[in-house]
């Protein structure tokens, strides 16, 4: 793919793009995880794109409202590839909103798997050792070789990440659209997501349902005999009840608190 030259504005909003993707986890919540963090790293972006559009910048502000969550390395990636979606879909509309939803949860799951397994599980432990190492010893490198070694990195890889994601992003959605993939792109992006967002909701969601119910010398455990049913039918029925009260207007808080309430309920009486 050819690589594009950069002009002072894209320059600017990169630049811009760098400095606020150091803020990730900025109001992380468990309903929408690095949303903010992600938005705010596009406002330089959208403000830049549909600085002439106002119903296209709030369309653009609610879609990166939606969950998202990986590294805080390909982070950055994604963010510089939805700014080159995002002057796409305005400058030539050969990318909808749809795409841009479904392309970033479609990276969400492999980058976090990737750079988690590199970062958190791999250079972590080293820099920690040396580290650790050193501190043991009295010697007060320790602390600034681990922000070297652990911290300074990512922030550099995240720098060219960004840049990297825009750059290269511009010219892959061209040469993919010129040459009619992008109906394929578009559904197998979508599928993918779904995929992932299920899987998430799999691995994360658990009903630990602790109930047994004796007859004479007989006991039936509840939960062993609904996931003999089908595996894990609790966890997929409290995300559609979710799904169905989100929908109806309810808040996440109320919806957290309502579950909090039931789960101490349950456990006090023994059902959880």
């Amino acid at each position: 793919m050819e690589k594009r030259l950069l002009d002072h504005t894209e320059k600017k909003v990169l630049k811009s793009m760098f400095i606020r993707s150091h803020l990730t986890f900025l109001s992380f919540n468990m309903t929408k995880m690095e949303a903010n963090g992600f938005t705010t790293t596009m406002q330089p972006a959208i403000e830049e794109v549909y600085k002439d559009d106002p119903d296209g910048k709030k369309e653009a502000y609610a879609r990166h409202q939606n969950f998202f969550n990986t590294h805080a390395v390909p982070f950055s990636f994604i963010a510089g590839l939805s700014y080159a979606m995002e002057k796409e879909h305005k400058e030539k509309n050969s990318v909808d909103g749809k795409t841009i939803e479904s392309i970033k949860a479609a990276l969400m799951g492999p980058t976090a798997g990737m750079f988690d397994s590199l970062f958190f599980n791999c250079l972590r432990i080293i820099a920690a050792g040396v580290a650790i190492g050193l501190c043991s010893q009295g010697n007060f490198l320790g602390v600034p070789i681990f922000i070297l070694l652990y911290g300074v990195t990512q922030s550099v890889l995240k720098y060219f990440c960004v840049k990297f994601g825009y750059i290269y992003g511009t010219s892959f959605i061209d040469k993919v659209f010129s040459s009619g993939l992008m109906p394929a792109l578009r559904k197998s992006a979508s599928i993918l997501g779904v995929m992932m967002v299920g899987a998430m909701t799999a691995g994360i969601v658990n009903v630990p349902l602790n109930w047994t119910i004796h007859m004479g010398q007989t006991s039936v455990v509840v939960a062993d005999v609904l996931n003999s049913i089908f595996p894990g039918i609790l966890s997929i029925i409290l995300v559609l009840f979710l799904m169905s009260l989100i929908k109806k207007g309810r808040r996440p808080v109320q919806l957290i608190v309502g579950i909090f309430a039931i789960a101490f309920i349950g456990a006090f009486i023994g059902i959880f």
